[in-house]
């Protein structure tokens, strides 16, 4: 049996965990042995996921998010003992560090096949000029000598090939990232009953929910001064939820308060609050479940894992349109689409979902029969399958 060593980042909550875990617990005809780094501080631990899949991941200590060269030298020596150890026929990469590390290892030890999946780019919004060049220049020498690069939405192949020039688009595939999807659109009406109870919210107050790391790119300052916005704009009764945790928490507890903005965070809860701080709550499908529409408002983007989930759970979005996203969801029909950090443009969407009960309701119908098929974690397998079988044929 061909063996396949997968290496990822770190193992953070997050769309790129759930993947390699479900391709390397379900892919059929492959030995699979999964690495990657620890979480940061600032981030919630994924390997419960694992955990749940019976999988038991080789944890590289010295695999940070930043670049340390002593750290990542460290790292680079440990990935090559295992590649001798394990001796993969594929040596497969997931997001940047363990694609720079990982593959410059598996080129180093001649492992047959190397792959590398772009999750999401550092391309733009992350970086000045000059670092971002030097990043666009890595992936371009490291692209040339790797035997398929895969991104996960068409859009996201356009960037890296047309855009960005990483490498030509013969050599990517596009294999778009699966989920298991069915506990999102399981028990949800008991789920929001839960979910709504425990925050005393009434049967009147629209609640919209933003999922995601608190930093910089994430762009939580649009969401919260859109709300803020929407709160002087609308009738209705509203409340945010912001769902995560991050080095930007006290910077956004600063905007809500010079907005006038009444927020609750998990050491003092108020649920009376306007903006009310979750921190990391593994169960998003309670989440999803209870809120009444999904915000996202990143600079850039990879596939983000929130509207999939979203719209397994029928629930409607409202999202800049950057990266992939416009693969992710159906515009017009199961999400409203936003110019990049626009804030007129965020805000004017968000009082119109809010304010039109009709289009809220229908919006959040189609969202399960358009997730089910397409972003599977069977339909993910059966596609990464196909793609190993014919590189080693």
């Amino acid at each position: 049996m061909p063996k396949v060593l997968r290496i990822i980042n770190r193992f953070n909550l997050g769309g790129p965990t759930y993947n390699v875990a479900y391709l390397s617990k379900y892919i059929d005809g492959y030995e699979t042995l999964l690495v990657g780094g620890e979480k940061d501080e600032s981030e919630d631990s994924s390997t419960f996921i694992t955990s749940s899949l019976g999988l038991k991941p080789v944890i590289i200590e010295e695999m940070k998010r930043k670049i340390d060269p002593v750290q990542d030298l460290a790292a680079f020596k440990k990935i090559k003992n295992i590649i001798n150890d394990f001796k993969p026929d594929i040596v497969h990469t997931h997001a940047s560090k363990a694609g720079t590390l990982g593959r410059l290892a598996a080129f180093s030890c001649k492992v047959p096949k190397v792959v590398h999946t772009f999750h999401g780019h550092v391309f733009h919004s992350y970086f000045g000029l000059v670092t971002t060049t030097f990043y666009k220049n890595i992936e371009r020498y490291l692209a040339r000598r790797s035997d398929a690069i895969i991104a996960i939405s068409d859009k996201q192949k356009v960037e890296l090939s047309e855009i960005h020039k990483i490498c030509s688009p013969d050599k990517i595939k596009v294999i778009p990232l699966g989920f298991d999807l069915i506990k999102f659109n399981s028990n949800i009406e008991s789920k929001r009953i839960n979910f709504r109870n425990k925050y005393s919210l009434s049967s009147d107050e629209i609640c919209i929910g933003i999922i995601g790391r608190l930093v910089p790119v994430k762009n939580h300052n649009l969401f919260i001064q859109a709300f803020f916005n929407l709160t002087k704009k609308s009738n209705k009764k509203v409340k945010a939820f912001i769902i995560g945790d991050g080095e930007l928490r006290d910077n956004l507890f600063a905007l809500c308060k010079s907005l006038g903005l009444s927020y609750s965070y998990i050491d003092q809860p108020d649920y009376a609050a306007q903006v009310i701080f979750t921190s990391w709550i593994q169960e998003v499908d309670q989440i999803l479940a209870g809120i009444d529409i999904v915000a996202l408002t990143s600079f850039n983007e990879g596939t983000p894992v929130s509207l999939i989930e979203a719209q397994a759970c029928n629930k409607p979005i409202v999202t800049t349109n950057v990266g992939g996203i416009e693969n992710v969801v159906k515009t017009n029909k199961t999400a409203l689409l936003c110019e990049n950090n626009n804030l007129e443009s965020f805000t004017n969407a968000l009082v119109k979902m809010v304010d039109d009960d009709e289009l809220r309701i229908k919006m959040g119908t189609d969202g399960w029969a358009f997730v089910k098929d397409n972003f599977h974690y069977t339909r993910l397998c059966n596609d990464m399958k196909a793609l190993y079988d014919d590189l080693l044929k």
